[in-house]
């Protein structure tokens, strides 16, 4: 077992391609908010009924929290009254889905209110029986414009997309989450080992969940070392693409089919006390992992995780690339809680 002191952590810059035999076409993004565009993708449609009013805009240069502040001083709301199913780019032209609970407002007031006081495009304004939670979306759309690009760019780029839609994409978790510094998940595997940290409850929780991240990014490089990324094997935790259930792999080459069509996929490990562990060569794997970083259930527990389990390999169906004025541009879908700098890695390698 590794010493917990000298235990270092993968960063997110040294991590591997799956497409490493194929160049990059380098360049740059986020030059301007609408050369990234995204879009939420609704887990369900307001029914037209009910004391919430979802609201779906489109907005740049602002957070979603600066959103949310504007709604509750708009709408003399409190922070639990506003609801939303995740957290947009600042620097990016998002659109998104806000709930507020207004259950005597006119509808067409609550338009107008937002199209005079907050500079964002107004799309719709609809009604439903329950609050936006976090999570509540089946994924993001993106548009995202690569600038400046190498000579040739446009073939190169068709042939690592090509390779990713037959290889699959590692769901790794992207540099947004580790903070500016990169650090936060040094941070927050500190707080494990020593169970000391920041007193504030949130911030315990964001470097904690970054420590989680890093884990289960070294878990998949280890996984994809040893020639088992496109591999079902027994004793994996699949997921069911159609359901999200979960169940064990009791048969790999009967499920293998399932893998390769992606109506399954193998996960990984969100590393918690009540986390539902892998058997054979894969929990194997799970439990080398956790050791080496010197950090055992218990501490899990007094820090209060509890774990879960993350699809492993993601399968971009709608994945294209085609000429742009500035260079190109990518278009493609990801499911909640999947980054797009994992794919614009691939693609720029830069």
């Amino acid at each position: 077992m590794n010493d917990p002191e000298t235990a270092t952590l993968m960063h997110t810059e040294d991590l591997p391609y799956i497409t490493n035999d194929l160049k990059g076409v380098g360049g740059e993004i986020k030059v301007e908010p609408a050369h990234f565009v995204v879009e939420e993708i609704p887990l369900y449609e307001p029914s037209g009924q009910g004391q919430h009013v979802y609201v779906r805009l489109t907005k740049e240069g602002w957070t979603t929290r600066d959103i949310q502040n504007q709604l509750a001083d708009l709408f003399d709301l409190r922070d639990v009254d506003i609801g939303c199913a995740g957290r947009k780019d600042k620097h990016a032209r998002t659109t998104q889905t806000f709930s507020l609970s207004l259950p005597n407002t006119d509808d067409d007031e609550v338009a107008a209110r937002i199209e005079e006081h907050i500079p964002v495009d107004l799309e719709w304004v609809r009604r439903h029986k329950n609050k936006i939670k976090a999570g509540h979306l089946l994924g993001n759309r993106f548009r995202i414009v690569v600038l400046d690009p190498v000579e040739g760019a446009l073939a190169q780029a068709e042939a690592v997309l090509h390779v990713l839609r037959e290889r699959g994409l590692p769901n790794f978790y992207g540099p947004q989450r580790f903070g500016r510094q990169g650090d936060n998940a040094e941070q927050g595997r500190q707080i494990l080992l020593t169970g000391q940290g920041p007193r504030k409850r949130w911030l315990r929780r964001l470097l904690l969940r970054a420590y989680q991240s890093a884990l289960f990014n070294t878990w998949l490089v280890a996984r994809m070392d040893r020639g088992w990324f496109n591999r079902l094997l027994v004793g994996d935790v699949a997921k069911k693409r159609d359901t999200g259930g979960l169940f064990e792999v009791e048969d790999a080459q009967a499920a293998q089919p399932r893998l390769d069509r992606d109506e399954i996929t193998y996960t990984g490990p969100i590393y918690g006390y009540r986390m539902w562990w892998a058997n054979g060569d894969p929990g194997t794997l799970e439990r080398s992992i956790l050791e080496d970083a010197g950090v055992t259930e218990e501490m899990l527990q007094l820090a209060h995780l509890n774990g879960s389990r993350r699809r492993a390999r993601l399968v971009l169906e709608d994945l294209e690339v085609e000429a742009h004025p500035d260079g190109l541009l990518l278009t493609f879908s990801l499911p909640k809680g999947s980054y797009a700098t994992t794919v614009l890695r691939e693609v720029m390698k830069a």
